[in-house]
């Protein structure tokens, strides 16, 4: 009598829905877009990159090597790897190494 169907019933509110599933990274369209922003961070400078299509554990250990190369702080959480500093240039050069379409975004 499976047939797939969870029904559940509560006296509170009556019928409760299912749990929707939890929606994947953002994907990217795989053009890695560089851009350094300061807007939103107490005047501080930071390097993000967005677009890149990876799993999650791929894009975090991205992030842990730009971070050795450039000798900096950072972080990678929904599909943005965020840099600290102004290291447009040295991410943009460790990227193309990697075979990735860079493209600079921003001023």
């Amino acid at each position: 009598m499976n047939d797939g169907n969870r029904r559940v019933w509560s006296s509170d509110g009556g019928r409760v829905p299912d749990a929707k599933p939890r929606e994947s990274s953002p994907a990217g369209d795989g053009i890695a877009r560089v851009s350094r922003e300061t807007k939103g961070r107490r005047g501080k400078t930071v390097t993000v990159i967005q677009g890149l299509d990876l799993a999650p554990t791929d894009l975090a250990e991205l992030a842990g090597e730009l971070k050795k190369r450039c000798g900096v702080g950072g972080s990678a959480k929904d599909g943005v790897i965020t840099i600290q500093g102004d290291k447009v240039d040295e991410v943009m050069g460790v990227l193309e190494q990697r075979g990735v379409t860079v493209r600079r975004s921003g001023g």
